[in-house]
């Protein structure tokens, strides 16, 4: 099976060769492209909705694999039993979204090994629970995919110190490994926020100061992240 670019990059995360659940299926693409590359046993394939959940069961079938991915239709995590998974997929979902599943799973979650997430919004936001909740962040990676850039994580049960708001915003391992994604995402939101930034300063007025100091954060932000990539290793 050939996967997207941005499911591959989600897949390639997946360390442990016991069982899987892909949490939000949709099509079954993950499970199925596991099992047939031999990176895991068998996997639990679940989501929320019946039409995904039997066009998984479609997809799995062609590919005869019936026998080692299980389906079910459950609301995040629920349907998943405590002890049953190595790893869980939650990806291509709203930030906020992939928070509450974290949040009301936590108990069967507890017993995985390893979390790969891909949150769609509100990155930052995600980093900042996992550390809260005793999650620690162990890997990162960032593709570009039809002009729009997918970050996504690789995360183990643990504490995590607290990072800066920079690598809160764009993560310490991508600029750690100055990912060349992640620099073109930062030229990307820098050109935007400049430009917006120019505008508010053409209208300039009282009702507009909060913005402006909201936009001068955030291309301060953007800036030091470039600075870390471009920064010559010693």
């Amino acid at each position: 099976m050939q996967l997207s670019k941005r499911l591959s990059a989600v897949a390639s995360m997946v360390k442990e060769k016991g069982c899987l659940a892909d949490v939000g299926t949709d099509h079954g693409y993950i499970p199925i492209f596991l099992i047939e590359q031999g990176k895991i046993d068998h996997a639990v394939a679940m989501d929320i909705n019946a039409g995904p959940l039997e066009r998984a069961k479609a997809h799995i079938a062609e590919h005869m694999l019936e026998e080692k991915i299980e389906t079910r239709l459950s609301d995040g995590a629920a349907q998943l039993k405590e002890g049953e998974a190595d790893s869980v997929v939650i990806a291509g979902m709203g930030g906020l979204l992939t928070i509450e599943i974290l949040k009301r799973g936590a108990d069967v979650l507890k017993g995985v090994k390893e979390l790969i997430l891909q949150p769609q919004s509100e990155i930052a936001l995600v980093r900042r629970f996992l550390q809260k909740q005793e999650y620690q962040i162990t890997d990162e990676n960032m593709v570009e995919e039809d002009g729009k850039y997918y970050p996504m994580m690789r995360v183990t049960h643990g504490q995590m110190e607290p990072w800066t708001e920079t690598e809160y915003l764009y993560g310490k391992y991508l600029l750690q490994k100055k990912e060349p994604c992640l620099f073109s995402f930062l030229e990307r939101e820098e050109k935007i926020y400049e430009s917006v930034q120019k505008k508010l300063e053409e209208n300039e007025n009282p009702n507009t100061q909060k913005r402006r100091e909201e936009i001068t954060e955030k291309l301060n932000h953007i800036r030091e992240a470039k600075g870390i990539l471009t920064a010559e290793r010693f």
